[in-house]
């Protein structure tokens, strides 16, 4: 199997100019075939502010209404995205940039909650690993917006953390696969005082050891959760850390490594 790296940058990257271009500079120097998913960053949230469309929020989760949509859709898939593409053309990577809807490659439903209505909110139904594989395999680089449709007409705003992980998950059946969180800290932290108190990997053994004790700050369980349950899927390793750093991510360096036993 080849290996694929499948990477997602948030807004720690993505508000910082010159984190992003020195990222994308890496980014473009990986001879490994490679995905990039990329979140919103604070660019949506201050174009509704202008428009004085009100935002809210719900355990730190933005409600999608219609008016939200044409923005998240607008900055995600527009202004955050070509630029990401055009730098990397500007570095000699040949990019393309997609949302679910181009070439079917993301199909989702809008979000059921027992009490919540989220909106146009998508939760992922299937990935189309034919079609971002041939994208791979022709050289051509996907960039990754978070934003997908339903199949009936419906864009929706998916989170772009679930992307990375199905588009991983859905690609491990081809390639072998190892899947990058972007994360503002150093990695997976035993004291979060404490940048220098990164564990460098994390197997489910010592995850679970290190849970029961206390040691995983609250904050960290979802993710953590949700890269072992990738892990489980097909992945072969996730790493958290910053992306920043992308070439000691990589080669084990920095971050966290999470790893089946």
């Amino acid at each position: 199997m080849d290996k694929l790296i499948v990477i997602k940058i948030g807004g720690n990257i993505i508000d910082d100019d010159a984190k992003l271009a020195l990222f994308l500079k890496s980014f473009a120097a990986l001879n490994e075939k490679k995905i990039l998913i990329h979140g919103g960053g604070k660019l949506a949230t201050r174009l509704a502010a202008q428009l004085n469309i009100q935002q809210q929020l719900v355990d730190g989760r933005r409600i999608t209404d219609a008016e939200t949509l044409k923005i998240v859709t607008m900055v995600y898939t527009g202004a955050i995205n070509k630029n990401i593409v055009a730098q990397l053309q500007s570095e000699k990577c040949n990019a393309i940039g997609i949302s679910g809807a181009d070439g079917n490659a993301i199909v989702a439903h809008k979000r059921k909650h027992a009490t919540i209505d989220f909106g146009f909110v998508g939760d992922v139904d299937s990935v189309n690993t034919s079609f971002l594989q041939s994208l791979i395999e022709n050289n051509i680089c996907p960039i990754v917006a978070p934003i997908t449709h339903d199949g009936k007409g419906q864009l929706l705003n998916t989170n772009a953390d679930t992307i990375a992980q199905e588009i991983a998950k859905a690609l491990s059946k081809i390639y072998r696969v190892t899947l990058i969180y972007s994360f503002e800290k150093a990695g997976v932290l035993l004291d979060t005082e404490k940048e220098d108190s990164v564990i460098p990997v994390l197997t489910p053994s010592k995850y679970e050891e290190l849970r029961s004790k206390g040691k995983i700050f609250a904050g960290m369980i979802p993710k953590l959760d949700n890269a072992f349950a990738a892990l489980k899927q097909g992945v072969n390793k996730v790493i958290i850390g910053q992306a920043e750093n992308l070439a000691t991510l990589i080669s084990g360096k920095s971050g966290t490594s999470i790893i089946n036993e």
